[in-house]
């Protein structure tokens, strides 16, 4: 069995001084994604190599304290391949690859378009880009774990006020739209919604007029996974205490 968690830490150091080691050690996951990591390995001191015995790969973005992505396994990679190839996601630390035998493990992050309409068009040529990459991966027929911050809340399911929100991105028509594309397809399967059709059941909560605490939130942090990874998916959970991040993990166990 292999167990993959994703978090979006806001801030890995921030995450470490609210207890992530102590919940790594606790959950035990074999392969753990981390996005906006916003830290570079050189900053982290001995954190940089992981917990003990464990082995960290980062890709931080170019710009200090912004983005990145980082991948924490309990084995070593086979392969690391830390390049996407187009500068949105290679300046902004968005994809970290890594190769477990004949399974592909990705930490993503996509970006957010919330601060304008600029950010919304490169969030748009992101996700363009991300599904050429997703296509190209299903054609070279690996075992693949696409996990991280997608910044979309998929259906109405998702999303505590779904009708307050359909002007505001990350629940965009056209977002939503490439998100039903990406899953109906077959090609790719929401794992925990594979595993788990609950309602209120969010990863992510602004950290305004205490919207954790009353549930108002989004699932926005997402495993997709090819179908013959998801068919061995056993049990999927979002670990909402203890509270470190504005996210919360997504913790999924594959029988592989």
């Amino acid at each position: 069995m292999i167990k993959v968690a994703t978090l979006n830490c806001n801030g890995v150091r921030a995450a470490l001084r609210k207890g992530l080691e102590a919940w790594i050690r606790r959950r035990q996951p074999d392969i753990l994604c981390l996005q906006e990591i916003r830290a570079t390995p050189a900053a982290l001191g001995d954190w940089a190599n992981g917990p003990d015995n464990w082995h960290a790969y980062w890709q931080p973005a170019v710009k200090p304290g912004y983005a990145g992505v980082a991948l924490l396994s309990a084995k070593p990679a086979d392969t690391i391949n830390a390049k996407f190839g187009h500068p949105l996601f290679d300046q902004e630390g968005r994809w970290l690859e890594a190769r477990f035998g004949d399974l592909t493990v990705i930490s993503l992050y996509l970006p957010s378009g919330t601060s304008g309409a600029k950010r919304q068009q490169i969030k748009y040529q992101c996700m363009d880009l991300l599904r050429q990459r997703l296509k190209e991966l299903q054609k070279a027929d690996r075992k693949v774990i696409v996990a991280g911050d997608i910044n979309i809340a998929h259906t109405k399911k998702d999303i505590k006020n779904w009708k307050n929100n359909l002007r505001n991105s990350g629940f965009l028509p056209q977002e939503r739209a490439w998100m039903d594309k990406l899953v109906n397809s077959g090609a790719w399967i929401d794992v925990f919604r594979q595993l788990d059709q609950g309602e209120d059941l969010y990863t992510w909560w602004t950290q305004r007029g205490n919207c954790r605490q009353r549930n108002v939130g989004w699932r926005i942090d997402y495993q997709l996974a090819t179908a013959v990874v998801a068919d061995t998916a056993l049990r999927a959970a979002i670990d909402k205490d203890p509270i470190l991040s504005d996210h919360a993990p997504v913790v999924i166990d594959y029988a592989l």
